[in-house]
């Protein structure tokens, strides 16, 4: 099989699904990849889950990057809250991937799949916290960005499916909470990569043309066919019913996610 059609496929199905319902590509590419490079006999099977995590999160770097600037070209992100912010996520970031790489691909596998499900429920009945308190000071802030750094790159997501609900929580307007959301995801995507490429920097037995547990041939393909798409699934957002496409795409999330752990517990 011709693997680089996999990985272009892939990129338009996830950067169209991320332009249209504003979801982290990482919850599809994840266990696509998985199964992608399961599939391939120079992939250790013990380590397939890693490189699908850290190739999935180098491409969330260059997505989240594109959405950020979008989202500061109509004045809507909270600069003041990313500034303090970002230190707690580059620190949880880093955490989270050092955990990632030691644990082995099978319990990898099954905390992803009950963090996608939970993920699935949310998007199927469109739970919203209701807004209850402002911001925390920055101590306050600086935690919470740890732990969204630590749970977003032990999945390999940008964020917003954390981050949103907590900015909404503190009163902060939709609005914003998506687009300060966007501008939270880049530094995610920045400390998972470079976690994800130096704790597999010297781990053996890699495939080649793998930088740590990045593998440079799925992310070079990833990369534009993904951000081709986003914007044509962003566009269709305003013309298609978006309820119902989110119900079909959480079903698509929980038939990937139950489809990786089958395939890396030996079914």
């Amino acid at each position: 099989m011709v693997w680089w059609l996999a990985y272009v496929a892939l990129g338009l199905f996830t950067g169209f699904f991320a332009g249209m319902l504003g979801i982290g590509g990482g919850l599809v590419m994840v266990p696509a990849l998985t199964m992608m490079f399961a599939a391939q006999p120079d992939f250790p099977q013990n380590e397939v889950m890693h490189l699908a995590l850290g190739t999935s999160m180098s491409v969330i770097l260059f997505t989240s990057l594109a959405s950020l600037l979008a989202h500061h070209r109509h004045g809507a992100v909270l600069w003041k809250v990313v500034a303090q912010i970002t230190p707690g996520i580059l620190i949880g970031t880093l955490l989270g991937t050092l955990v990632a790489a030691g644990v082995p691909s099978r319990p990898l596998a099954v905390f992803f799949t009950c963090f996608v499900c939970a993920v699935a429920v949310q998007m199927v009945l469109d739970l919203k916290p209701g807004a209850a308190r402002e911001l925390p000071g920055p101590p306050g802030v600086f935690a919470v960005g740890t732990l969204i750094g630590a749970l977003s790159s032990l999945v390999a997501i940008g964020g917003g499916s954390l981050s949103v609900p907590f900015l909404v929580w503190c009163n902060v307007r939709v609005r914003n909470a998506i687009a300060t959301s966007a501008a939270i995801g880049f530094p995610i995507a920045l400390g998972g990569s470079l976690g994800y490429l130096f704790n597999g920097w010297s781990h053996p037995g890699l495939p080649e043309w793998s930088l740590g547990y990045i593998h440079l041939p799925a992310f070079l393909w990833l990369v534009p066919s993904s951000m081709l798409m986003a914007p044509v699934g962003a566009r269709l957002a305003h013309r298609l019913p978006v309820a119902t496409l989110k119900r079909l795409f959480a079903a698509v999330l929980i038939s990937l996610a139950a489809k990786m752990l089958w395939g890396l517990s030996g079914g």
